[in-house]
C-alpha cells in the first residue's frame, strides 16, 4: 500500500519530521526528476516507510524556479545525507542546509555545472577531465595519523577508497570515497522500452540479481495493475530464497576470511559452489539471471529439478550446521566476532539501515513479512532479530535466515501448482507520466526501485535504491574504536555491494 502527498518546499522539513517520527518511519529513498517536459518543474521525491501499516508513504516537492533548492533534511534524519548529495551531482539541486556537499557519485574528475540526469544532458557529448579538489577530512593531534588503503585493493574485489585516522591501535574516524565505477544505468534506460531496459536492470548486480528483476517487475506491473499466475509468484520466491542462500552460505565463508579462518573460508566456499551449480542447473546459469522478467517468469518448474533442489539443500543443511558447530565451538572465533564492529541501535535507526545489519542491531524489519509481497504472506517463517549490532550479530542472523530460506523453499515445492507452462503475460500500453514502485527483500536488505514511463512504454525515470546504499555509511559508523586489523571482519559482516550502488 501506497500515500501520496504534495508539499510546498518550505513545508518539506515539517512533512518529513512528521512522517519520520523519531526513526518510527525510516527515510527509504530520497531522490529527483526533472519534470520540466511534463510539467515545467523538478521535482523532488521522499519515501517513508511505515512497517507497522505495511505501507510506504511519498513526499513530493516540486521546484518551478531557479536557483533549484529545497531545504535539508540531514538535521531530522541522517540517513538523507547521501541522497542529497547525489540529487546534487546529478541534478544540481541544492539541499539548503546540508553539511557536506563534496562530490558523492561523480568524484573531482566530472566538471561542474553538467549534471547527467537532467533532460537535456546529451549522452554522446565528450564530457572534459576536471582537476577538482576532493577535500578528505582530517583528524589532527599529537600521535595521531592516516592509514589509506584502496581504492586498488588486493584480492579480486571491486574498487573503493577508506582513510582510516587512528590513535595508538584504534580507529577513531574512518572515511569512505566509493562509486569510482559509477556506470549511469539510470540514465542509460531513459527512453529504452521497458523490456530492453530490463536486461541492463537484471544486470545492476550479479548477487542481487534476482531482487533487481523482481523489484522491477513489481513497479511495472503495479503500473499495469497486473496480478500475475500463482505458478510465476512461487518461481519468484523459490528464486529470491535459493539466491539468499547461496549469499548467505557464502558470505559466512567470507566473514572468516576476515580473521583468517581457512577451515571456516573453505567450506563456505565450496558450500556455495554446490548452490551456484544448483543455479545453473535451474536457471541455465549461476546467477539465477532471466526467471523472472515483468508479467511472470520465463522457466517451468519440473518434478526432476524440484527433486534436485532438495537434495541439494538437505546436503548443504548437514554440512552447514557442522560448519556452524565449528564456529560456535572455537574460542578463539567468539573472540574475534565478540563485541566487534558495533552498531548501535540508534544509530541503526537514524541511518534507515536495511537487512541483517539493521536485524542484528535490533531493528524488527523484513519486507517480506512486513511489506508482504508475492506469496510470501502465505508462508511460515521467523524474521531473526539481535540486539548487540556486532559481528557475531550479523554472523547469526545469517545463519538462522539460511534456515529459514531453506524452509520456505520446501514449503514452495510442496504448494506449488502442478501446472507446468510458462508463465508470462505481456505489457499492456501504460499511461504516459505515471509511476510504479516495487520492493523485494535481497540477501543484503529492502531493495527498492521506482519506475515512471513516459510515451511507447519507456521509462522516464528509474530510480534504484539497493540495499547496500544506506548500509555503507553505517560501516564507517560501526567501524569506530576498533583496530585496523579488524576492519576487514568488521567490512565483511555487513557484505555489502559497491556495484549496486554504482547503478
Amino acid at each position: 500500500m501506497q500515500t501520496y502527498e504534495q508539499v510546498a518546499p518550505a513545508a518539506l522539513p515539517m512533512a518529513a519530521a512528521r512522517l519520520y517520527n523519531h526513526g518510527e518511519r525510516p527515510l527509504t529513498a530520497m531522490f529527483a526528476n526533472d519534470e520540466r517536459t511534463i510539467n515545467g518543474t523538478m521535482a523532488i521525491y521522499c519515501i517513508f516507510a511505515d512497517s507497522r501499516q505495511g505501507r510506504y508513504q511519498t513526499v513530493k516537492v516540486s521546484l518551478a524556479e531557479q536557483p533549484w533548492q529545497f531545504p535539508s533534511l540531514v538535521s531530522i534524519t541522517p540517513a538523507a545525507a547521501w541522497y542529497e548529495r547525489e540529487i546534487h551531482d546529478l541534478f544540481g539541486i541544492i539541499p539548503v542546509g546540508h553539511p557536506d556537499l563534496r562530490p558523492l557519485v561523480l568524484h573531482e574528475n566530472w566538471p561542474e555545472g553538467l549534471y547527467p540526469l537532467r533532460k537535456d544532458f546529451r549522452t554522446e557529448i565528450l564530457v572534459p577531465v576536471a582537476n577538482r579538489e576532493y577535500v578528505l577530512p582530517a583528524v589532527k593531534g599529537e600521535g595521531i595519523f592516516e592509514v589509506p588503503v584502496g581504492p586498488i585493493h588486493a584480492g579480486i574485489i571491486e574498487p573503493g577508497h577508506f582513510r582510516f585516522s587512528q590513535a595508538g591501535e584504534h580507529m577513531i574516524k574512518l572515511e569512505a570515497k566509493l562509486f569510482f565505477t559509477h556506470r549511469g544505468i539510470e540514465k542509460s534506460v531513459e527512453g529504452i522500452p521497458l523490456e530492453r531496459a530490463f536486461y541492463q536492470i537484471e544486470r545492476i548486480c550479479g548477487a542481487c540479481t534476482v531482487s533487481h528483476a523482481w523489484s522491477f517487475s513489481q513497479a511495472i506491473e503495479r503500473l499495469a495493475q497486473m496480478t500475475i499466475s500463482r505458478q510465476a509468484q512461487y518461481i519468484r520466491v523459490l528464486a529470491a530464497e535459493l539466491e539468499r542462500l547461496y549469499n548467505h552460505v557464502g558470505d559466512t565463508g567470507n566473514l572468516c576470511a576476515g580473521m583468517g579462518f581457512a577451515v571456516g573460508i573453505s567450506q563456505g566456499s565450496r558450500l556455495k559452489e554446490i548452490l551456484m551449480n544448483l543455479n545453473e542447473r535451474l536457471a541455465g546459469n549461476r546467477f539465477l539471471r532471466g526467471i523472472i522478467t515483468p508479467g511472470g517468469v520465463n522457466i517451468c518448474l519440473t518434478k526432476a529439478i524440484a527433486d534436485d533442489i532438495l537434495a541439494t539443500l538437505a546436503t548443504v543443511e548437514k554440512e552447514f550446521i557442522q560448519l556452524v558447530e565449528l564456529l560456535q565451538d572455537s574460542e578463539a572465533f567468539a573472540d574475534r566476532v565478540n563485541t566487534t564492529g558495533v552498531l548501535s541501535h540508534q544509530a541503526a535507526l537514524e541511518l534507515a539501515v536495511v537487512g541483517v545489519a539493521a536485524r542484528a542491531s535490533g531493528v524488527n524489519c523484513d519486507s517480506r513479512r512486513d511489506f508482504a509481497y508475492g506469496v510470501y504472506g502465505e508462508l511460515d517463517f521467523k524474521v531473526p532479530v539481535y540486539t548487540t549490532g556486532d559481528v557475531a550479530a550479523r554472523l547469526w542472523v545469517r545463519v538462522e535466515e539460511v534456515q529459514q530460506s531453506m524452509s520456505m523453499i520446501r514449503q514452495v515445492l510442496s504448494a506449488m501448482p502442478g501446472s507446468q507452462e510458462k508463465s508470462k503475460e505481456a505489457i499492456e500500453p501504460l499511461v504516459p507520466y505515471t509511476y510504479g514502485m516495487g520492493w523485494s527483500e535481497s540477501a543484503r536488505g529492502q531493495n527498492i526501485h521506482w519506475v515512471m514511463v513516459g510515451e511507447n512504454n519507456e521509462i522516464y525515470r528509474l530510480f534504484v535504491r539497493s540495499a547496500s546504499y544506506p548500509n555503507w555509511p553505517a560501516v564507517t559508523v560501526a567501524a569506530i574504536g576498533n583496530i585496523i586489523p579488524d576492519f576487514p571482519l568488521i567490512n565483511k559482516s555487513f557484505e555489502l555491494c559497491y556495484a549496486c550502488i554504482d547503478r
